[in-house]
């Protein structure tokens, strides 16, 4: 049984020392392929706390942390990279100060989602300190790499190269200290068409590829809102989220040009389906062109490149599903509340972790969704001590509560696009 008074007295000690150590990440820049200096300050704070009987990297470059030896294995993943940092001028502060203000950590990065970091290392400082460690348990912290640019890229290698694979995984992206239990998926799509290029001074004897193009977009603009709608996950979109062209000069018509398309899936929309949609709707405009799903293939941080097509499946959760009541119970426990589980916007390591792999997984982290990818991207301090009293209190409570067998095969009733 957990103390909740207990944990929740030592979570909020250790606020000082996490707010100084999201500060430090926030002022070294890890953009998705450059993480390698931030991982290596979470190796540091890892090691300062002494809470870890192992702590290692692999060769993508993801830090994993394990507390524990029990053959019954529980992840937290965090991702650790970061978007840019856009037009500096909008910024209210330095994005690489780590402001603080009001009960607030401002920075690139602060929510989505290097918040989640120091209540992940201090949750294993409290286990130990507390003596909550269970001999049937061990408790993996996964610090993730690549996902703002390849969502669940991290955990396809960590699956499938690694050879990990926990009964059940907390995803700590942002939920603003909400239980969430799904998403939708998301695809990228691109669109290329062909054209003839000439002298910009005598356009009509050329075939402008721009124009071509720009047919298309406005039918996907159209399909947009023809898509199904699910009153749960959300309804699926679609968005044209890039465009280029080819030309010879500034003073020639475009041969070439490509569309980019950010395509979200809700309940029951597939990946086929989607292409599909799409090739419609360029046929539609009478124009010939190439589609397709994008394939990633940049190197990581260490130089690895783990191609992958750029589709990440949805996923949900059952509300009755072992990890998701057990995330409940481990909130009730705490704060003395209960919640109705929830369900993001945006996009996490979910998509592989469970979309792909089947692993069941629960949403639990700081920091409200909507300042990510934003120059308001800030983490309320007092989400990090309450999710680090969370992760040191959800194994117990996951484990006491879920039969072994049954947490493995996870629950029948569990939704795959």
């Amino acid at each position: 049984m957990i103390d909740a008074k207990a944990v929740l007295t030592q979570a909020k000690k250790h606020e000082k020392p996490m707010v100084s150590f999201l500060r430090d990440m926030i002022a070294i820049p890890s953009e998705s392929g450059q993480e390698g200096g931030v991982i290596d300050r979470i190796k540091k704070e890892m090691k300062r706390v002494n809470a870890f009987d192992r702590v290692w990297t692999d060769k993508m470059g993801n830090l994993f942390g394990q507390v524990g030896r029990g053959k019954r294995l529980i992840a937290v993943d965090a991702h650790v990279d970061t978007v840019g940092i856009g037009d500096r001028s909008e910024w209210a502060h330095d994005p690489y100060k780590g402001k603080v203000a009001k009960g607030i950590v401002y920075g690139r990065g602060a929510g989505d989602q290097e918040g989640a970091v120091p209540a992940m290392v201090y949750a294993a400082k409290i286990i130990k300190d507390l003596k909550l460690q269970d001999p049937q348990w061990s408790l993996l912290f996964t610090f993730t790499v690549s996902e703002e640019d390849c969502d669940g890229l991290c955990w396809q290698y960590i699956v499938n190269e690694g050879k990990i694979r926990p009964e059940c995984v907390i995803v700590t992206d942002s939920t603003d200290c909400k239980v969430l239990r799904g998403q939708r998926g998301r695809m990228e799509i691109g669109v290329s068409v062909k054209g003839k290029s000439c002298h910009g001074s005598m356009p009509h004897k050329g075939d402008n590829a721009v124009y071509k193009i720009a047919r298309v977009i406005r039918e996907i603009e159209k399909l947009n809102k023809r898509l199904k709608k699910d009153r749960f996950l959300g309804n699926g979109t679609v968005t044209v989220s890039y465009v280029d062209c080819k030309t010879p000069s500034m003073c020639a018509v475009p041969n070439g040009a490509y569309i980019h398309i950010d395509r979200r899936l809700t309940t029951g929309e597939s990946k086929a389906l989607a292409v599909r949609e799409v090739r419609d709707a360029v046929k539609r405009t009478g124009v010939t062109a190439k589609v397709g799903v994008v394939n990633y293939d940049k190197p990581t941080y260490t130089g690895l490149v783990y191609p992958t097509e750029s589709y990440f499946p949805t996923w949900c959760e059952p509300e009755d599903a072992p990890q998701v009541q057990a995330a409940v119970e481990t909130y009730r426990t705490l704060f003395k509340k209960r919640q109705k589980p929830g369900r993001w916007t945006f996009s996490t390591n979910g998509v592989s972790i469970a979309g792909m792999f089947g692993i069941p997984c629960v949403g639990f982290g700081p920091a409200p969704e909507d300042v990510a990818h934003t120059v308001r991207d800030s983490v309320p301090i007092e989400h990090m001590v309450k999710c680090a009293a969370f992760y040191a209190s959800f194994p117990e409570t996951y484990c006491n509560g879920t039969p072994a067998a049954a947490s493995r095969n996870g629950s029948a009733k569990r939704k795959r696009a």
